[in-house]
C-alpha cells in the first residue's frame, strides 16, 4: 500500500504544531540562526519544538527565575540532551566517553532514564553543537530520542544473558533504524557535516524507505510526522521490566528452544494524563494477536503508520495512539492491520509475565559469564560525600572491558565477567562504597522517580529530589512491621504525564502542586493492572499516616505470596483498575 501523507483537515483546522512542522523544512526552521545568536541563552520558540526531534529540550533553572527577573537577567536557559540508545546497551568506551562529556559540558552527571537511555543536563547553548558531536564521535547519537517519532525502543535488559534477550534487543536496534527519520537538519546543523556522504541516520540498505529517499527526505514520516511521540518496547517473559503494557506499540516475545518465533503485539498503552481532564487518562495496551519474527519489522511499521494516518492532529492532548485504539477499537485496529500487511495477525500465544523489577547483583549467563546489575537510586549517576559512583563506573568501565547495560528501572548492568574477575570488580564496588547495599529496602529497590525540579517546565511538585527522603521515613515503618525486604514497587512524578510509568507501582505519588501529592494504589506486580486513585491532594504527613497503617494491615494479614498491590485490591481498599477510561472517573477515600 502506498504511505500517504494527507491530512483529514486543512493545516489551517489543525494543531499549530501542524504548521510548524510542515513549514520547517524538514527541521530545520531557523534553528541554524537561533544556535549563532550570542546574545540570548535560548532559541527560537518555533525552534524549541524542532530541537525535540533531535533528543534536546530547552529548559531553564527554575529555582533562579525570580532571582533572575529581579536582576532583570533573562531564565537561566540550558538543554537536556538525550540519546538514542535502542535496547539500551552501550561499550564501556562509550561510557567513558558519555561520562566525559558530562563533565565537560553538562553539570558533571548522567542520568539513566526510564526508557534505557541517558540524559545530561545543564548543557548551555554555547556548548550544544559540541555536546552533540561528541555523542556522535562516540558511535552514538540524539536523534529521534524526543518528538513526535517513534521513541527509543527498549527491550528486555542485557543481551548477554541469554539468547533470546540478544534476539529482543537486536530487533529494538532493528526497528530502531528503521523507523529513524531522514531528514538532513541534524547532519547540516547540529553536526555540521556538509551534505555528502551517508546520514548517521540513514535508512538500512534495501529497505522501503531507502527505495523511496530519491522522491522524499522523509519517506516514512512527510512533512507532519507523527501526531504525538510513538513508544516502542520488547519484553522476554517471564521478566516484564519494560512494563510492555505501557507503550503504544508492546512486544511479547513468544521464545521455544531457547530463541525467539514471534512476537505478540499490544497496541494502544500509554501513561500521560491530565489532572482533572476526565478524557485523558493512561491505558493498557490490548492484545491484538502474534506475529512471526520474519513479519515483525512490517507489522512495527504498518502500526506506526496507521496512527500516523489516524491520530488526532488537532488536539494534542487527544493524539497519542491510545485513545486512536480506545475510539476506534481493537478489531478495527485488526483489520486496518491486515489491509496493508495483507494477512491477518495470528492468534496470540500463551505467555506468563511475573515480575516487573530487576535482578541486582550476579546473575550468570549462558554462556558462563557473570553479570553484575547494581542498583543506581533513581538513575543518578553522581559522586557525592562517601560514594563515589560515578568515579567507579569509569574506573571499572576502563578495567572491563564490553558493555554496560541499562535497565527501564533505571539501573546498570555490568557484564561479560569472567568468574576470575568477580573479586576485582568487587574490590573496586567496594573501594568506592557503591555495592548494592544489603540495608536498601525492597521499597527503595523497587523505587523510580523522574527528574522534575528544577529543570522540568512540567513539574508540579519534587520528585527526583524527595523521594529518598520519603523513603528514609516509609522504611522504619516497614522495618517495625517486618517488611524490610518486601518487593512493594513505588514510583513519584513531579506531574501527571508518567515518565517514571507511576501508573503502574503498587505505590505512586503524582504531584498536584508544590509538597502535594495524588496517591494511587493497586497496581499488579507483573505489570498488568494499572493502580487507582486513594487519596488526593496530599503532603508528607498525610501520606504517612495513609500508608503506614496499610503496611501494618499487609503484614498482619496477607496470604502466602501475596504482593501489596494485590492484597489492596482484595481488602478493598481501592478496586482493580483495567480500562483506562474510567481512571480519572474513581474519587479519592476520604481518611477514616
Amino acid at each position: 500500500m502506498p504511505r500517504r501523507f494527507d491530512l483529514s483537515r486543512p493545516l489551517s483546522e489543525l494543531h499549530p504544531n501542524e504548521q510548524l512542522k510542515f513549514d520547517s523544512r524538514y527541521l530545520r526552521g531557523t534553528l541554524e540562526q537561533s544556535l549563532e545568536d550570542a546574545i540570548t541563552g535560548a532559541i527560537g520558540d518555533n525552534d524549541t519544538q524542532l530541537t525535540k526531534f533531535f533528543g534536546i529540550y530547552q529548559q531553564d533553572d527554575r529555582e533562579l527565575r525570580e532571582e533572575r527577573r529581579r536582576a532583570r537577567l533573562e531564565p537561566l536557559y540550558q538543554f537536556m540532551v538525550r540519546v538514542r540508545l535502542p535496547g539500551g546497551v552501550c561499550t564501556t568506551e562509550q561510557w567513558l566517553a558519555l561520562d566525559a562529556l558530562a563533565r565537560e559540558n553538562a553539570n558533571g552527571t548522567l542520568r539513566l532514564t526510564t526508557r534505557q537511555t541517558f540524559q545530561f543536563h545543564g548543557v548551555f547553548k554555547d556548548k550544544l553543537r559540541r555536546h552533540v558531536q561528541g555523542i556522535y564521535a562516540s558511535g552514538l547519537d540524539t536523534i529521534a530520542a524526543c518528538g513526535d517519532v517513534n521513541r527509543n525502543v527498549i527491550a528486555t535488559a542485557n543481551p548477554l544473558l541469554s539468547s533470546a534477550r540478544r534476539e529482543a534487543t537486536e530487533t529494538a536496534q532493528r526497528i530502531g533504524a528503521h523507523l529513524l527519520p531522514r531528514t538532513g537538519a541534524y547532519r547540516e546543523i547540529l553536526l555540521q557535516q556538509s551534505g555528502a556522504g551517508e546520514h548517521p541516520a540513514s535508512p538500512p540498505a534495501g529497505s522501503s524507505a531507502a527505495a523511496s529517499t530519491a522522491t522524499s527526505e522523509e519517506p516514512l514520516y512527510g512533512h507532519t510526522y507523527l501526531p504525538r511521540k510513538f513508544k516502542i518496547a520488547i519484553a522476554v517473559p517471564p521478566h516484564n521490566d519494560i512494563d510492555v503494557y505501557a507503550h503504544d506499540l508492546g512486544l511479547i516475545a513468544i521464545v521455544e528452544n531457547g530463541h525467539i518465533v514471534g512476537y505478540n503485539v499490544l497496541v494502544g498503552g500509554g501513561m500521560g494524563m491530565t489532572h482533572r481532564q476526565v478524557a485523558t487518562y493512561p491505558r493498557l495496551g490490548d492484545v491484538a494477536g502474534f506475529c512471526e519474527a520474519a513479519d515483525v519489522i512490517e507489522v512495527v511499521e504498518h502500526t506506526m503508520c496507521i496512527q500516523r494516518d489516524y491520530g488526532d492532529r488537532h488536539d494534542r492532548y487527544h493524539a497519542r495512539f491510545k485513545y486512536t485504539i480506545e475510539d476506534r477499537g481493537i478489531d478495527w485496529f485488526r483489520e486496518e492491520l491486515a489491509r496493508r500487511a495483507g494477512k491477518p495477525l495470528q492468534a496470540a500465544r500463551d505467555f506468563h509475565l511475573d515480575t516487573s523489577g530487576d535482578h541486582y547483583g550476579w546473575q550468570q549467563g549462558e554462556d558462563g559469564r557473570w553479570h553484575y546489575t547494581l542498583f543506581i537510586e533513581n538513575g543518578r549517576v553522581a559522586d557525592t560525600p562517601g560514594r563515589t559512583l560515578m568515579s567507579g563506573l569509569r574506573e571499572i568501565a576502563a578495567s572491563f572491558p564490553g558493555f554496560f547495560a541499562l535497565s527501564t528501572n533505571q539501573n546498570v548492568t555490568i557484564t561479560g565477567i569472567d568468574t576470575a574477575d568477580r573479586e576485582r570488580l568487587e574490590e573496586i564496588l567496594r573501594r568506592h562504597n557503591i555495592e548494592n547495599d544489603v540495608n536498601h529496602t525492597g521499597l527503595r529497590r523497587h523505587s523510580m522517580a523522574c527528574v522534575a525540579f528544577p529543570t522540568c517546565g512540567l513539574a508540579m511538585a519534587e520528585s527526583e529530589r524527595y523521594l529518598p527522603s520519603l523513603i528514609d521515613r516509609l522504611d522504619e515503618a516497614l522495618r517495625n512491621a517486618g517488611l524490610a525486604q518486601e518487593p512493594i514497587s513505588i514510583r513519584m512524578t513531579g506531574c501527571p504525564n508518567g515518565c517514571a510509568r507511576p501508573y503502574l507501582a503498587e505505590i505512586a505519588l503524582v504531584g498536584k502542586a508544590p509538597g502535594k501529592y495524588n496517591l494511587y494504589l493497586g497496581a499488579s506486580a507483573n505489570g498488568d493492572r494499572m493502580n487507582a486513585l486513594y487519596r488526593e491532594n496530599i503532603d508528607e504527613p498525610q501520606i504517612l499516616a495513609a500508608l503506614i497503617p496499610l503496611f501494618d494491615a499487609y503484614a498482619a494479614e496477607r496470604q502466602p505470596q501475596e504482593r501489596f498491590g494485590d492484597f489492596v485490591i482484595r481488602k478493598n481498599v481501592v478496586p482493580p483498575m483495567l480500562a483506562g477510561r474510567d481512571f480519572q472517573k474513581i474519587e479519592a477515600g476520604t481518611p477514616d
